[in-house]
């Protein structure tokens, strides 16, 4: 297994709601630099579905194995992906992407989603975004008022955990640091050339969510829409 990238820090499994559990972990990004990069996971029948997926240590992949069968694992991302293959190959799940998702363009996914895809999941809906560049999209629990799964696109900054002191620096500097914040420098590498990503947040202000946790930051317990749209109309006027 020496091939595949090693298990970052991360904290425990922690639940969210009733059969819904995340973990907040990290990512070294460079010399100094390391952020945090949270997974969510969902219980149905036994079975487990991995949304943004995130290597665990022996320990904690242990506490997941008790917890029920990987079954399938969805990268939300485009950006995102470097522990599919482990998840893949290792525990035997089967992957789920969008057309085109070839950041890390292994392991080949066994689902191809779209606006259509019925997920894993037997009461979750599939959010894609239609305007952007490259492949993402988010997962909409409808549970306890809603959860929002995200990836890169809305991350939920207002607290710096599990980033060393040079990332928490970089971050604040950068504007990430905000409630519901839409990433920066993601918004700049999705938005096409003359064209705008408000049509896609203006659909997803039309989904039913209270809470919200992206895959990086932290979770929003409550008033996750209420923020997101004060964000919206902050960054797009």
């Amino acid at each position: 297994m020496a091939d595949y990238p090693a298990a970052q820090p991360h904290g425990p499994i922690e639940k969210l709601l009733d059969d819904v559990y995340w973990v907040q972990g990290s990512i070294r990004m460079g010399p100094g630099m390391r952020i945090n990069r949270n997974m969510v996971l969902v219980r149905q029948d036994g079975e487990i579905t991995v949304l943004n997926p995130v290597r665990l240590d022996e320990a904690t992949e242990a506490e997941l194995e008790k917890l029920g069968t990987v079954k399938d694992a969805v990268r939300l991302g485009y950006f995102h992906g470097m522990d599919d293959r482990y998840y893949v190959e290792q525990l035997g799940a089967k992957l789920w992407c969008q057309d085109g998702s070839s950041h890390h363009p292994e392991p080949i996914p066994d689902v191809i989603m779209d606006g259509a895809t019925q997920l894993p999941i037997a009461d979750a809906t599939l959010f894609v975004f239609r305007k952007a560049t490259h492949p993402e999209c988010a997962v909409l629990l409808p549970r306890d008022g809603g959860l929002l799964v995200t990836c890169d696109s809305v991350q939920h900054h207002v607290g710096t955990p599990m980033c060393s002191i040079i990332a928490k620096l970089v971050l604040r500097a950068m504007g990430f640091v905000k409630p519901m914040n839409i990433g920066p420098p993601w918004r700049k590498i999705m938005t096409p050339e003359g064209g705008s990503l408000r049509p896609d947040f203006e659909r997803l202000l039309e989904l039913d969510f209270d809470q919200a946790v992206g895959a990086h930051g932290t979770v929003c317990r409550t008033g996750a829409k209420a923020a997101l749209r004060t964000s919206v109309e902050r960054v797009f006027g």
